[in-house]
């Protein structure tokens, strides 16, 4: 288990190795869909319920939920596939689906709420995908005009009394937003050059973009964040290794759970707990709980 530390700037920021700094030891468990030929985690809310999504034997995807060791299966109706990627306190899920063949473009956003599918789209965008829903129902995501990178930008829908409205975007193409503190005071995300190709995860506070990279690596992806102000991702070391990252007051962690080929870490909740995917050594892909020890 590495742990970097690194001193935040503006954008531009440089990043620094560093001491250690001490935590308790996490305990890993596996999740799998029974069976599912691979399953993904990608979501956690305060009670521990989890999000995520699964391939059948056909090779069909869905998502799931799992909230006291029961899994529910997730299909949006009429769907060819569904994903789930964020749930809420209070037990609302987002995720996104597809009722026809094709790519970003053709994928919607969705929002679960008491056994009830809402369709969620941000306005003026054929296609979008929903990351995270946050306590008081703003949701984050990105939108894409075409099945290319450079269409791709960071979005959030702002929960209303009847519904939702665009809340602002990303300018930055190639972008996603992927969760924030309450009330959106800080916003985690993730951008691609597209003059280089390389990944970089940023923060957005006050309107000013923070980019960040885990030390060492080829590619950077952070895929939530808790109230506290942790965050959570994935990296590419340079020899083309994938590992969950955790980072914290400063602090990178890698995360890999014992004895994978690669690990991504995609959600976090108030208490620490994260919830990932990881690659065993035939190559099969599971879901993964990362639990903090009192």
């Amino acid at each position: 288990m590495l742990r970097y530390r690194v001193l935040a700037g503006l954008i531009g920021s440089v990043l620094s190795l560093g001491t250690a700094v001490a935590q308790n030891e996490p305990v890993f468990s596996s999740i799998d869909y029974p069976g599912a030929v691979l399953t993904n985690a990608q979501g956690i809310n305060p009670g521990g319920d989890i999000v995520g999504y699964y391939n059948d034997t056909l090779g069909n995807q869905h998502g799931f939920l799992l909230s006291r060791g029961d899994f529910t299966s997730i299909d949006y109706p009429g769907s060819i596939l569904t994903g789930a990627a964020g749930i809420s306190p209070g037990g609302d899920i987002v995720g996104s689906y597809a009722v026809a063949p094709g790519g970003p473009a053709n994928t919607h956003g969705y929002l679960l709420s008491m056994g009830t599918f809402t369709k969620l789209q941000y306005p003026g965008h054929p296609g979008m995908y929903a990351q995270r829903i946050a306590p008081n129902g703003d949701i984050y995501g990105c939108y894409h005009d075409t099945d290319t990178a450079g269409s791709m930008h960071g979005m959030t829908l702002m929960r209303t009394g009847t519904g939702f409205m665009p809340m602002g975007f990303d300018a930055i193409p190639a972008s996603m937003r992927n969760g924030a503190t309450p009330g959106g005071s800080t916003i985690v995300g993730f951008y691609s050059d597209l003059t280089t190709g390389l990944w970089h995860g940023y923060l957005l506070q006050d309107g000013n973009y923070e980019p960040f990279d885990v030390p060492g690596s080829n590619l950077t992806q952070p895929y939530d964040i808790n109230p506290k102000g942790v965050v959570v991702g994935l990296f590419r070391d340079t020899t083309g290794k994938f590992h969950g990252f955790l980072l914290s007051k400063g602090v990178f962690t890698s995360i890999d759970y014992p004895g994978a080929i690669a690990t991504r870490a995609f959600g976090i909740n108030p208490g620490g707990d994260v919830v990932g995917a990881y690659v065993d050594s035939t190559g099969k892909t599971h879901g993964f709980l990362r639990k903090i020890t009192d």
